[in-house]
């Protein structure tokens, strides 16, 4: 199984979310590897079993220019076996709250077998924590029942 999870933060908070969570996917899987955006392999995207994208949301809850190329390979290359999950940090301040996770979280669940979503008001806190345990729950779950298949 070989799992990516790739992500892009601005101000820290998403970075910080990937890593949360990186941390709880390393005793479930030998291979899984942290990407930011620009270190990862577009060409190779098809390659991955499963793969988690981290995004903050730009301007009025648009896709940030960074990860737009992520977003495009998938709608553009065979990811149809791929399981994926997206997570993502915002402030509810602005009218779309996380809307890159949800732009994410639609053309997702199109394009591949999407297990789970997760968004946090700007940087995880303790509170946040049984929803990132949450989270992985879920993923490692599709990803077993989908390797049984």
């Amino acid at each position: 199984m070989k799992i990516a999870m790739v992500y892009s933060s601005r101000t820290g908070n998403t970075e910080e979310l990937i890593k949360c969570l990186y941390e709880r996917f390393l005793p479930h899987f030998a291979n899984i590897v942290l990407y930011e955006v620009d270190e990862f392999a577009l060409s190779q995207l098809s390659e991955y079993d499963a793969i988690v994208i981290g995004t903050y949301t730009w301007g009025d809850g648009e896709i940030p220019p960074d990860m737009f190329f992520l977003y495009e390979a998938f709608e553009k290359q065979n990811v149809k076996h791929m399981i994926t999950g997206v997570v993502g940090s915002g402030d509810r301040f602005y009218p779309h709250f996380c809307g890159a996770v949800d732009e994410f979280r639609d053309m997702l669940y199109v394009q591949t077998n999407l297990a789970v979503t997760l968004k946090i008001e700007l940087s995880p806190q303790v509170s946040d924590m049984e929803r990132c345990n949450q989270f992985v729950d879920f993923f490692i779950k599709r990803v077993k029942r989908n390797s049984l298949t």
